[in-house]
């Protein structure tokens, strides 16, 4: 576990968790500060069974790194966290254990009565534009986007990269390695420049499926020749052209789920977040061109916060009574709150 420096605060506490596909980081913070107190990232992200994302092995981690934390802070135990939000990657759909789980548990081992579960899509939101109404996409290995106009949410793709994330950075990278193999077979959308690129990180073109196939994290190396791909989009038509199509997919899950202008003619906010977007101009720069013909009622605005800050805001709300983002049972759930919204 790594432990980044404590800053000087008193409770009463509140903890955000982001649970993601590379690993579990936790941030204590104070109700009455916006920036944590003190972060921890843990040794590896929370397995994921035949049950769902395993509830039991999140709390082996989580529950040792709290306690950690706050007494680094000058606590002893868990009685001063008031409120926690847990975003994790996978919650709307393999959720189904934490939910069921996670309340009793925190309540035994720390005290806390308060709690929040929400999709990572969801801190990823709250971290970009806070509880503001807009819509938000975030993108990495995947792609998601979410809005909501603050009576209820609205969700496009993150279905996975058999399934969807289209746009995201394992379909560009996929993209780019069939460019890339058409040219070693000489058919028709090939790109000698991916070509090149390839055996430069993979080695032989023809041992590429060998080596990508059998792999358990496929996604994430497809995702890996992405950046290679916005290298040659400057000079190489056919990788240009795979950004601009990513970039139209990006726009489309955006346009889904933006609410529309308010009364008052302000515009929707767009947050982008998310390490896709750090390929910087070669995909910015249609994807703003996609959003003003696709989504013109939008305005593009860079993320705030990743979803750890996300889950930190959320659990702050929370404990202050103000939180204001819709409730729903799989994306953002407030146990013993009362009912929530239904599904979309």
């Amino acid at each position: 576990m790594r432990a980044d420096g404590a800053a000087a605060a008193s409770g009463p506490y509140v903890l955000g968790v982001d649970s993601g596909g590379s690993g579990l980081r936790v941030a204590l913070g104070a109700v009455g500060l916006s920036a944590p107190v003190a972060t921890t990232v843990c040794a590896g992200p929370v397995r994921t069974g035949p049950a769902g994302i395993d509830a039991g092995h999140l709390l082996e981690q989580l529950l040792p790194a709290t306690r950690r934390l706050l007494e680094r802070c000058g606590g002893q135990d868990g009685s001063g966290i008031d409120a926690v939000a847990i975003g994790a990657a996978g919650m709307a759909t393999l959720g189904g254990q934490l939910r069921a789980e996670l309340p009793s548990a925190l309540e035994d081992a720390l005290g806390v009565r308060r709690l929040a579960l929400a999709a990572d899509a969801v801190t990823a939101y709250a971290g970009a534009l806070g509880q503001r109404p807009g819509a938000v996409v975030a993108a990495g290995t995947g792609m998601i986007a979410l809005g909501t106009d603050l009576t209820g949410w609205r969700r496009a793709d993150g279905w996975g990269h058999l399934l969807g994330d289209s746009g995201g950075g394992a379909w560009i990278g996929r993209a780019g390695l069939d460019a890339a193999m058409r040219a070693h077979d000489g058919r028709r959308g090939g790109s000698a420049a991916l070509l090149s690129r390839l055996e430069a990180v993979f080695g032989p073109a023809p041992e590429l499926p060998g080596l990508l196939y059998p792999r358990a994290d496929r996604p994430a190396v497809l995702a890996s020749f992405a950046p290679e791909v916005a290298a040659c989009a400057g000079h190489d038509p056919v990788a240009a052209g795979i950004l601009r199509e990513a970039a139209e997919h990006i726009a489309g899950a955006a346009a889904a789920v933006c609410p529309e202008a308010g009364a008052d003619g302000e515009p929707c906010e767009v947050g982008l977040t998310g390490g896709l977007f750090r390929m910087g101009d070669p995909l910015l720069v249609p994807l703003r061109e996609e959003l003003s013909r696709q989504v013109p009622q939008a305005r593009a605005v860079p993320g705030s916060g990743d979803p750890l800050t996300g889950a930190l805001s959320i659990a702050r709300a929370l404990a202050t009574g103000d939180l204001r983002l819709p409730r729903h049972p799989t994306l953002l759930r407030v146990p013993d709150e009362g009912p929530e919204q239904s599904p979309e």
